[in-house]
């Protein structure tokens, strides 16, 4: 994978892993996406673009709302391989992931996605995710018990 030009910034992105518990969890919720094509009927973790204006957790927050309709608390932010921390998606994208949990709402594929799954770690890889989300998978499925 290369790395952008000098001096262009990657487009930050956000993503939750959400488990079922914070303290220990059995459970990581995955979404099918919809689109766009290129990516349509891979699974990943929900999220997206920050937003001018917001902060990380704030565009996390408001992904979490409009993917999920769910409120979520953030938990251990996800250590990336890029020098900041992230976790880098493609040549232009990367991504900032926080462990998280539902507190408010039940999870239904609103925006994005058609399917959700709970997935236990016997079962983790039964989907087929989107290929940058898959080193993700792998840290998260060390969280699992």
């Amino acid at each position: 994978m290369t790395t952008p030009p000098e001096g262009t910034a990657r487009t930050a992105v956000v993503g939750a892993a959400v488990l079922d518990s914070l303290v220990r969890p059995t459970r990581l919720l995955a979404a099918r996406r919809t689109e766009p094509p290129a990516l349509a009927g891979g699974w990943e973790m929900p999220g997206g673009k920050v937003d001018p204006g917001e902060t990380p957790e704030q565009a996390l927050h408001r992904e979490v709302r409009e993917e999920l309709g769910v409120e979520v608390e953030l938990g251990e932010r996800l250590p990336g391989p890029l020098p900041d921390g992230r976790w880098p998606l493609g040549e232009t994208f990367a991504m900032t992931v926080w462990l998280a949990r539902v507190t408010a709402g039940e999870p239904a594929p609103i925006e994005d996605h058609d399917q959700l799954r709970w997935l236990e770690a016997h079962d983790l890889y039964a989907v087929p995710w989107l290929p940058a989300d898959l080193p993700i998978i792998d840290l998260v499925a060390t969280y699992l018990t």
